[in-house]
């Protein structure tokens, strides 16, 4: 079990007035050793949390003096302090067996913790779940939870996820709908293989035999050009507008039975098909919005200025609790290390993936404001991947090559720590860029002029 060590401490704070440090490593809070992120906040939630720390190989004693459920103001370094529960199942169309070689080490961790699926809305198969987890996720009311469906056919399950205990993981989900545990579903749609009437066929047993799911998200394949799998393949326009109708008519069904539409299908679908959106008040509480079911309504909504942008990451209550470090995409997109740029409006492009551009056509359209595009074919993955989040830096270097004195806008969701997916650095970009939050506001805001940080060459 690894110990673990304060990141960062907020000045001023309980924990910094009691003399801890950076760099000091946590060994108990009141007697007990956490696990994990959820028992050390457990652990420090209550008055005066006593420290036993270790600094450069002295232990210590500290007690922290704050009023119950007061933030200690202690960042950690990790969620998990024993280690993360990785997933043995063997997808077909995992998309990390679909990564080339040589990213960042942590690109490759395939994880099946229900722990991550709890603090970050990961979602896991269940396939390595067990009664202790059941009793910890009912006791400590871990919820909500983020549970791969893709399909309830026990042996297509198994065959899908190749992996045996495929066939029968999802009677814990039976269980933990019982037990009042919310859980969102999502289902990766494979063309050939779990579509059509096998979708039809899962849905049905959703309504039937997990009725408490507050939502399930259909989203389609991701096929890089790595992918070594002959029959996972992109979905084509015809198979889009199949999925979508069976989709409308489950919703209105559930609607009916349930008061609720339960099922969702993700934006691609519709931009696949060449279809329009669905309203913004179809989505509710937009609760599948991390996994692309909603975004556009919501992004026009906060374009037009009648939603407000969501303030951080929306999953689990720990999305932003004290101590909770950022993992994954919940990472710090950008720190600006430059100042923002002085000037006027002058020609403004922004810079988006293929399915971004086909999203802010529409909006363009709608709301008649003028935008011109940096469209960035994603040369790097290949295949259909076409979503603004996996925009590699040597594709965007590739679209901005010739656009000498033009505002580039950048969305921050192709970034975490201010690099791209590939590693590369914002700083080696052939022209400065500005760096946007992925909302429609800010948006908005940089279209009428607004200047946000720029980074690049000559910036």
């Amino acid at each position: 079990m690894s110990r673990p060590i304060i990141s960062s401490l907020r000045e001023p704070s309980p924990a910094a007035a009691a003399g801890l440090a950076v760099g000091d490593a946590i060994l108990s809070v009141g007697g007990v050793v956490p696990r994990d992120i959820i028992d050390y906040h457990q652990l420090v939630d209550g008055t005066d949390p006593e420290f036993e720390i270790d600094r450069a190989g002295i232990a210590l004693t500290v007690v922290v003096e704050k009023r119950e459920g007061e933030p200690t103001g202690i960042e950690i370094s990790d969620a998990l302090f024993d280690r993360v529960r990785t997933c043995d199942n063997h997808c077909e169309f995992c998309f990390i067996y679909q990564l080339p070689k040589g990213l960042r080490r942590t690109l490759y961790v395939k994880d099946d913790d229900y722990r991550l699926s709890f603090l970050y809305g990961n979602f896991t198969t269940l396939t390595r779940f067990t009664e202790a987890d059941l009793e910890r996720v009912v006791t400590e009311r871990l919820s909500p939870l983020y549970v791969s469906i893709h399909t309830t056919d026990p042996l297509l399950r198994a065959e899908i996820l190749r992996n045996p205990r495929g066939a029968y993981s999802l009677r814990w989900l039976e269980v933990l709908l019982a037990e009042g545990i919310e859980v969102h579903g999502q289902i990766v749609l494979l063309p050939g293989v779990n579509d059509g009437e096998e979708l039809v066929k899962t849905l049905t047993d959703v309504a039937l035999r997990f009725p408490r799911l507050t939502s399930v998200g259909v989203v389609p394949l991701g096929v890089s050009r790595y992918t070594r799998e002959p029959r996972m393949r992109a979905t084509t326009r015809e198979e889009a507008v199949a999925a979508i109708e069976t989709i409308a008519a489950f919703q209105q069904a559930f609607a009916e039975r349930f008061g609720r539409p339960v099922v969702y299908a993700s934006d691609e679908f519709y931009l696949i098909a060449g279809a329009g959106f669905p309203s913004l008040e179809s989505y509710g509480d937009l609760p599948q919005l991390e996994n692309g079911v909603g975004v556009f309504r919501a992004f026009e909504a906060e374009f037009l200025g009648v939603r407000e942008p969501e303030a951080g990451a929306r999953s689990g209550f720990f999305a932003s609790i004290d101590g909770a470090p950022a993992l994954g995409y919940r990472a710090v997109r950008f720190s600006p290390r430059r100042g923002w740029p002085e000037g006027g409006r002058g020609r403004v492009k922004i810079i988006t993936s293929t399915y971004g551009r086909l999203a802010l056509e529409r909006l363009a359209a709608s709301s008649g404001v003028e935008m011109d595009f940096a469209e960035v074919e994603n040369r790097f993955f290949g295949g259909n991947i076409a979503v603004a989040g996996l925009m590699a830096g040597e594709d965007v270097a590739s679209a901005i090559a010739g656009e000498e004195g033009v505002r580039l806008l950048l969305p921050d969701v192709c970034l975490s720590e201010g690099r791209f997916i590939d590693g590369r650095e914002l700083e080696s970009l052939p022209h400065p860029v500005e760096v946007v939050p992925s909302d429609g506001r800010s948006l908005a805001q940089a279209l009428a002029g607004r200047r946000f940080p720029a980074v690049g060459k000559a910036s």
